[in-house]
């Protein structure tokens, strides 16, 4: 369930991008998909799968607590992040200004706070897989591969989203994919 879920949250959101007017996923964040009349579509893809990946980290409870409850912290950060959304910012959605805004509502807080844990329990989940002997070797060696580049994604990704970069969108989503995709063979092993 879990790992179909992470699969699914990528695919739901690529095919979306794709066929928004005016949304630009090179640029654009994921969390843009939330806003506007279609909106309800990305709001649904994260709780789904948030609640999905959460549910799936239970079956790592034999495994690793520490593991299952980092991977279920995930999950509840992805909740968290369709529950709050983004403020309109940024040419996103069609005719909303470019740049920031001068004030970030509470909402819009919420969902950064949300997707700093989201973007930080990854690596983290990984670094503890890597040092968990039940998961066999070449499982180990991927959760350590996946727990340095997902760092250093969300530390890219961070930087880009700061300076308003072109490519923060593609930064994101390189990220999401080398994150999401450790996260759905984690918990297919641990299934």
């Amino acid at each position: 369930m879990g790992a179909i879920s992470a699969v699914l949250f990528m695919l739901v959101f690529t095919l979306d991008g794709w066929s928004r007017s005016g949304y630009r996923p090179c640029y654009h964040p994921v969390s843009a998909l939330a806003l506007g009349s279609r909106g309800w579509l990305q709001k649904a893809n994260f709780i789904i799968c948030g609640g999905g990946i959460a549910v799936g980290g239970l079956a790592l409870m034999g495994t690793s607590t520490l593991l299952a409850a980092v991977i279920g912290i995930f999950g509840l950060a992805l909740v968290a992040s369709g529950v709050f959304t983004m403020d309109p910012m940024r040419g996103y959605p069609p005719r909303t200004p470019a740049g920031d805004p001068a004030t970030f509502s509470r909402q819009h807080q919420l969902h950064d706070y949300a997707g700093v844990v989201v973007f930080a329990a990854v690596p983290i989940a990984a670094t503890v897989a890597a040092v968990t002997p039940e998961l066999g070797g070449v499982l180990r060696a991927y959760s350590a591969v996946a727990a340095a580049a997902g760092t250093a994604g969300f530390l890219i990704f961070g930087q880009a989203w700061e300076q308003d970069s072109p490519r923060a969108g593609l930064w994101q989503r390189v990220t999401i994919l080398v994150g999401w995709s450790w996260v759905a063979a984690v918990l297919t092993a641990g299934s």
